[in-house]
C-alpha cells in the first residue's frame, strides 16, 4: 500500500494544483475547468451513482463485454503480467480482468482521489490476496513514476471507462505515449472506447433525468466553495449536456442562470447570464480513427471486441 506520507504529498499537491486550475480557467475568456477536478470523494461517489443509472449506457455495455470476453482478453495477454491503470476508481471491471488472468504478477492503480484508491485497493486484496497491489495517489494528466519493478513477463496497461474520451487528441496521444513506455518493450494495452451513436442518446447519457450527473457538475462548485474559500452560488448555475458533431464529443458545461460575480482562492470571477464553465469533454471515436491516434503513440491495433450495437469497444493494442 502507498505509504501515508507519500499520500499526503500527493494531496498537498493537489490542493495547490486545484487553486491554480481554477483561477487560470475561470480567469480565460471562454471559462473551462479540467474534468479531473470532478473527482473528489463526493464526486466519485456521485460518479459510481451515475453509472447505475438506465441512460448511462458505457459502464454497463463494456463490463457486459469484459464479462463475455474476459478470458479472450487474458489470454492474449499471456500469463505473469503486470497490470497497470490510470485513474482506478472503483476497480470493480479490474475485478473482472484479473480474475481471468493466468497467475498476475501485480496491480498498480492509480488515481486523483486518495478515498477511492485506497477503497479499491482494500476490497481487491480481499478479493485476490495473493494479488501484490500498489497504489499511487496521483494526477496522470502528467509525468507519473510507477512501482513497475516486481517481475513479470510483461506489462499491460489497461484504461477502461472510455476515460480516454475526456482528453482532447492531442493530450490522448500523450497519455497513450507514456503508457507505451510504461508498458516497455512487448507491452500491451486494454482500452475501452465509446463509439459514435445518435444525438438524443449521447445527451441523455450525460444529463440523467434523476439528476445525477447535474448533481456531479454542480459538486464541483461546491468543491470550490469548500477547499478554496469560494462563495459559488450552486442555485445561480445549471447542468447542460451538448452534442457537437464537429468534433465528435459531448460537452458538459456549467451554466449562469443570472449575472453574477464569485469569488474563490483569491480570485474575483464575472459571469454574464447564460456564459457557461465547461467542466468535460466525451469524445466518441470511430475505431480506425482511433487506431490512427494509438498509432501515433507507438501502439498497434491487435484484437476488437465490440457489443452487437457497436456502440462501445474494448481494444487490446501492443507496443510497436
Amino acid at each position: 500500500m502507498i505509504g501515508l506520507e507519500g499520500a499526503e504529498r500527493a494531496a498537498a499537491r493537489g490542493a495547490s494544483g486545484f487553486a491554480e486550475d481554477v483561477v487560470r480557467g475561470l480567469s480565460a475568456p471562454r471559462k473551462a475547468l479540467p474534468p479531473k477536478w470532478l473527482y473528489d470523494a463526493r464526486g466519485s461517489a456521485l460518479y459510481e451513482l451515475i453509472c447505475e443509472q438506465p441512460e448511462y449506457y458505457p459502464p454497463r455495455v463494456e463490463t457486459a463485454l469484459l464479462e463475455r470476453h474476459a478470458r479472450e482478453i487474458a489470454g492474449a495477454i499471456g500469463p505473469d503480467a503486470l497490470l497497470f491503470e490510470y485513474g482506478a476508481g472503483s476497480a470493480r471491471k479490474t475485478a473482472l480482468l484479473v480474475a481471468a488472468m493466468t497467475r498476475p504478477a501485480a496491480y498498480v492503480p492509480v488515481d486523483i482521489s486518495r478515498e477511492a484508491l485506497l477503497g479499491a485497493a482494500e476490497t481487491l486484496g480481499q478479493r485476490f490476496p495473493r494479488l501484490a497491489i500498489r497504489p499511487v495517489v496521483a494526477d496522470f494528466a502528467g509525468p507519473v513514476a510507477l512501482p513497475l519493478d516486481a517481475p513479470c513477463a510483461r506489462r499491460v496497461a489497461f484504461f477502461p471507462g472510455s476515460t480516454i474520451g475526456n482528453l482532447d487528441p492531442p493530450e490522448a496521444v500523450a497519455l497513450l505515449h507514456r503508457m507505451k513506455v510504461q508498458a516497455g518493450a512487448g507491452g500491451a494495452l486494454v482500452i475501452g472506447v465509446d463509439l459514435p451513436k445518435d444525438e438524443a442518446t449521447l445527451v441523455r447519457a450525460y444529463d440523467d433525468a434523476r439528476g445525477v450527473t447535474a448533481a456531479f457538475d454542480l459538486n464541483l462548485l461546491a468543491r470550490i466553495d469548500r477547499e478554496l474559500d469560494g462563495d459559488f452560488p450552486l442555485s445561480a448555475f445549471r447542468h447542460r449536456a451538448r452534442w457537437d458533431p464537429r468534433l465528435s464529443r459531448v460537452e458538459m458545461h456549467l451554466e449562469a442562470t443570472e449575472p453574477l460575480v464569485a469569488h474563490a482562492a483569491g480570485a474575483t470571477f464575472a459571469f454574464a447570464a447564460g456564459e457557461t464553465i465547461h467542466t468535460e469533454s466525451a469524445y466518441k471515436w470511430e475505431p480506425r480513427a482511433f487506431d490512427a491516434l494509438a498509432a501515433i503513440a507507438g501502439w498497434r491495433a491487435e484484437r476488437t471486441w465490440t457489443d452487437e450495437r457497436a456502440w462501445f469497444a474494448v481494444k487490446l493494442y501492443v507496443a510497436g
